[in-house]
């Protein structure tokens, strides 16, 4: 069986596994990260967000073949290391609004947003609605009000 190695919320790891099996199985049933969530499997739902380099991506959609050695996977476990606290500021601000109903989403939609909100400081400006409206994480239990809101507390503490 083929290894795959590559750098996981800032451990370098490696792992087993066939080239065509998707990422998201690989964190999750080979090396336990069950924060990024199963939804669709197709990348819509956006539930399983996370970072690859700093970017948002959809860990549901890629094979594990497609990450390299120099490539680093940032899952909402390895999100508080980012700042060097137990939370991150966006988790405060999500916890401070009371976002979440049912949770399962809320992984996926703060890597989202640290993702946006990161995006906008490399270009030198604040978050804004529009931003807030490229958005297209699913959230069942309709808390997008209070997630939009979250974002943008977060965005000022980070």
């Amino acid at each position: 069986m083929p290894s795959h190695t590559f750098k996981l919320n800032g451990e370098q790891i490696t792992v087993e596994a066939e080239d065509d099996v998707r990422l998201l199985w690989v964190l999750r049933d080979l090396l336990g990260v069950t924060g990024p969530k199963y939804g669709c499997g197709l990348g819509v739902c956006q539930a399983c967000t996370s970072h690859i380099n700093g970017k948002a991506f959809n860990p549901c959609s890629v094979p594990v073949s497609k990450v390299g050695p120099d490539d680093e996977v940032t899952t909402i476990e390895g999100l508080p290391a980012t700042v060097g606290k137990d939370l991150h500021p966006m988790q405060e601000a999500w916890l401070d609004l009371d976002v979440a109903q049912c949770g399962y989403c809320q992984p996926g939609q703060i890597m989202t947003a640290v993702a946006k909100v990161r995006r906008a400081a490399e270009e030198g400006r604040e978050i804004t609605d529009a931003d807030l409206d490229e958005i297209r994480n699913i959230c069942r239990c309709g808390t997008y009000t209070r997630i939009r809101e979250a974002i943008k507390a977060g965005a000022k503490n980070m």
